[in-house]
């Protein structure tokens, strides 16, 4: 019997700067199978094909279709699109305008419905998680050319990328907000222009982002349910990732040193060093606060992490020290993703991981004046791939409270549909940070979940999983450009509303490091699939041979294990995953994805 390597190539290239792009998303400033019989799913994404009728195009819409053969550098048809400038009021010539690019799917299920996403910041462009994270097209970090990309979100569903809040890309006008709120409002009047120009009235809508979308995300979809608008508002599920959703505190320092000890491998920090950072996670009172309420019930709520009985500044600033330190060990550190190391590869956005790199001779894709001509851009402005000046009006930035607090619970509550996602290799916010956050929010008249997560997040194997498909002579090159994991990838809970999973091997950008995860995320969203934990195949590739349920064992990966002790806390532990392996067959070959054994805890 011969045995297959399942690999997948998740290292992107990043280094030390000001790191605008970095921080701000997140609001923070520096310191071998036989060939298959089933290719549903390449055939159909990766193949030449007949473009179908447009679905949107019409008289007012007329002004802002695309050519999808006329997009630089992009040498395969993209299929229907829309972009360009539409205003956030009634007065359809207002200066402030926000900037969209819209694929309507060819997906039959797609019917009645229309997906939002939304890079975060605060500032930075939504184009970046379509060029590189879940857009038609992918252009990667060191990448020759732009591909196809078989993971892209409108297969499913219609998906308008949006650049917002003002000041956001080529969104024009000046930015007066001062908090989510107000930002939400702009959003709404935006929206409501963008729902009569496509004639979307009565469509679900589902809402997903990003990073400081964890802010973005949760209060556009509250302001629209409290609308209570159906014809345009009609808000039935949000998927945020790595998301910004609670206080910063608690969603970096609290949790940075166990997240180095963890990844020690990586993090090879000296002993002095690491005993310094030791001694101010236990002085702080970092260990015993994760010890205590990293529980599942939680005892209760949480004390302040900023002010009066909250953390020093000096506790707070932990993660910069041990962020800072890193770069002597590895120069080309990716906050993004910690198994990144050197060289640096060029990005055709111009910040690969943690670094603001543009060689000479080069621009930023989105500011060529042939790239604004093909997408009805403003010529006169400079793109950039984060705001260079501050999107929220006056000092201090954004004023709003965390979208934890209530926002976030309000859709759960109203939807029970909300996932959100954590890449395990992200430290620019840390997966126990986010269940920290979790552990303190209330939602369906409970505080937190009241079991540990331990349950197995699946990926169907699919054309692109397998390496002699892959590999075998004659394939589409285009092919190893987009191969994707499959198995068992993590771990996923789901209790009153909320789905929270998380996803090995995945640096922040989820949908950029493990694509065809977040394409199983997304048809969890949108009712296609039951659960994450589902052995069902892809619904884009639905006769390929899956694996049963009864193998699967528990989630893999370090997030779901309560850090108590690790720290010396004598916090009740939740279940640790076990050393689970998973098999399929196929035709006689074998294909095995062994779980993860935790050593010590995170």
């Amino acid at each position: 019997m011969k045995w297959c390597t399942l690999a997948s190539a998740l290292l992107s290239a990043a280094g030390l700067t000001e790191a605008r792009r970095s921080l701000q998303h997140v609001g923070r400033k520096s310191p071998i199978l036989p060939r298959s019989p089933q290719h549903a799913f390449t055939d159909h994404h990766l193949a030449p094909r007949q473009s179908p009728k447009p679905k949107f195009a019409n008289s007012n819409t007329t002004s802002y279709a695309v050519n999808g053969t006329g997009i630089p550098d992009v040498d395969f048809d993209v299929g229907e699109s829309y972009s360009g400038l539409l205003s956030i009021t009634e007065d359809l010539n207002a200066a402030e305008k926000l900037f969209f690019w819209f694929f309507p799917s060819t997906n039959q299920a797609a019917e009645k419905e229309i997906t939002i996403w939304l890079n975060g910041g605060p500032g930075c462009s939504s184009l970046e998680g379509l060029i590189q994270e879940n857009g038609p097209f992918l252009w990667q970090y060191g990448t020759y050319k732009p591909v196809p990309n078989p993971w892209s979100w409108h297969h499913l569903t219609n998906i308008v990328y949006i650049e917002q809040p003002v000041g956001t890309g080529f969104a024009t006008g000046n930015a007066t907000i001062t908090d989510e709120e107000e930002l939400a409002a702009q959003f709404l009047g935006f929206w409501r222009n963008f729902v009569d120009l496509f004639a979307l009235q009565g469509y679900k809508v589902y809402v997903t982002g990003e990073s400081y979308a964890g802010m973005y995300c949760p209060y556009i979809a509250s302001a629209m349910l409290d609308a209570r608008d159906e014809t345009y508002y009609n808000v039935s599920g949000m998927l945020i990732y790595d998301p910004s959703i609670g206080e910063d505190a608690v969603q970096t320092s609290a949790v940075v040193v166990p997240f180095a000890d963890y990844f020690a491998n990586l993090m090879p920090f000296n002993n002095s060093f690491s005993a310094a950072i030791h001694e101010q996670h236990q002085s702080c009172g970092f260990a015993n606060y994760s010890a205590k309420y990293l529980q599942y019930p939680p005892p209760g709520p949480q004390p302040p992490s900023s002010g009066l009985g909250g953390f020093s500044d000096e506790c707070s600033d932990l993660f910069n020290t041990v962020f800072a330190a890193q770069f002597s060990l590895n120069p080309c550190f990716d906050i993004y993703q910690v198994a990144t190391t050197c060289p640096l590869l060029y990005d055709v956005l111009g910040f690969p991981g943690s670094i603001d790199y543009q060689p000479a001779g080069t621009q930023p894709y989105f500011n060529r004046t042939d790239v604004k001509k093909a997408i009805h851009a403003p010529l006169e402005t400079t793109w950039t791939s984060c705001a260079s000046k501050p999107v929220f009006a006056g000092k201090g930035g954004d004023r709003s409270e965390p979208s934890s607090f209530r926002k976030l619970p309000r859709v759960i509550d109203a939807t029970h549909n909300v996932i959100i996602g954590h890449g395990l290799l992200d430290m620019v916010l840390i997966a126990n940070g986010t269940l920290l956050t979790i552990q303190n929010m209330t939602w369906g008249g409970q505080r937190g979940f009241q079991s540990a997560p331990s349950d197995p997040f699946y990926v169907p194997y699919h054309s692109l999983s397998l390496a002699d498909d892959i590999y075998a002579e004659g394939t589409d090159p285009t092919k190893l450009a987009t191969m994707a994991a499959a198995g068992v990838l993590g771990t996923t809970h789901t209790e009153r509303g909320l789905t929270y999973v998380t996803v090995d091997l995945s640096g922040h950008m989820v949908p950029q490091y493990a694509p065809s995860a977040a394409f199983r995320h997304l048809e969890v969203l949108l009712g296609r699939v039951e659960s994450l934990s589902s052995v069902r195949a892809f619904t884009t590739e639905p006769g390929y041979p899956q694996v049963e349920a009864k193998t699967l064992g528990n989630g893999t990966g370090p997030s779901m294990v309560d850090m108590s002790a690790a720290q010396g806390g004598q916090g009740k532990k939740g279940n640790p995953p076990s050393n689970a392996a998973t098999a399929m067959s196929v035709g006689g070959w074998v294909v095995a994805g062994l779980g993860a054994v935790v050593l010590f805890q995170l």
